[in-house]
């Protein structure tokens, strides 16, 4: 696949990625929906893994890397199915658009891999305006949705952190031995959930519930982070930036022509907010200056 078409798919699968998330659990419940999820997640993964002939490392690093990522993406998981009960499919990508300005501060405060520059700075206080004006937002919808937000924000922390602490690790796993090595773990952990909280196999799978279960399995949990890796590897880092700051505004969109979603002013004034912090953060003062260069 080309690298603009691997572009476009990755926006795509990750603005669509909250919506889905809701309409999986509607007459199945959310731990159901997110095990049903992570099963179709594995079985693709395994088997693309035995046809291509792809290495599953089994050394201390890559274990610990499974671990992290699994155990990472088990919490952020739970949380955010648990919270889309009380928050729009547009907030969620809202949300997680705050994931790089935390890795971010995480890398700092852990790796003590690079500096806080003024501009890093001012594009993390201008990203926790955002989340304060969201916050507001979910005022205007109800106690369950100031809850759902609040949850939803520790999602993000520990899959920012989760991040952290991979890099930490180092693995050089090829990105689908490690998806699979994630799902390994974090698979028994989802059973458990769903069998404490649930048990019970439901009496009907509506269509739109097994449709999205379906999409989140095989484009949300494999094909959209093998495109990512594959970015990864060969764009720089400023372009793929841009996908955080295209799939929040496209996912509100999407929530309130697809899912009759109510996006009060807040939640646009936030998200106007974190898109400018991540700009803000990622490329600092280029993006200001590079216009009156341009006029000359």
């Amino acid at each position: 696949m080309s690298l603009p078409a691997a572009f476009v798919s990755v926006i795509l699968i990750w603005s669509t990625t909250p919506l889905a998330i809701k309409w999986s659990s509607l007459g199945v419940g959310f731990s159901f929906a997110l095990l049903s999820r992570m099963v179709i997640g594995t079985l693709l993964c395994a088997l693309l893994l035995a046809v291509l002939r792809i290495r599953f490392p089994l050394h201390r690093r890559a274990r610990q890397s499974y671990l992290a990522s699994g155990l990472s993406m088990f919490g952020a998981m739970m949380l955010t199915y648990w919270s889309a009960q009380f928050v729009s499919s547009g907030m969620i990508s809202v949300m997680f658009g705050l994931s790089p300005l935390l890795t971010s501060l995480g890398a700092v405060l852990w790796l003590k891999e690079e500096a806080i520059t003024p501009s890093k700075l001012a594009g993390m206080l201008l990203g926790l305006a955002g989340l304060v004006l969201v916050f507001q937002g979910g005022l205007g919808l109800g106690t369950g949705a100031l809850a759902g937000l609040a949850v939803l924000f520790v999602a993000v922390v520990l899959q920012s952190l989760g991040l952290v602490w991979i890099k930490k690790i180092g693995d050089d796993s090829h990105p689908m031995a490690t998806t699979l090595g994630t799902l390994a773990v974090a698979l028994p952990l989802f059973f458990s959930a769903w069998w404490l909280i649930d048990g019970h196999w439901p009496v009907s799978l509506p269509e739109r519930a097994l449709a999205a279960i379906l999409y989140l399995g095989v484009f949300g949990s494999v094909l959209g982070f093998v495109l990512y890796y594959y970015m990864i590897k060969h764009m720089d880092t400023g372009r793929i930036a841009l996908i955080m700051l295209v799939t929040p505004v496209l996912a509100l969109l999407l929530g309130h022509g697809l899912n009759n979603e109510e996006v009060l002013p807040h939640v646009w004034f936030g998200t106007l907010c974190i898109l400018l912090g991540l700009s803000l953060h990622r490329w600092g003062m280029q993006w200001l200056v590079y216009l009156p260069v341009r006029r000359r």
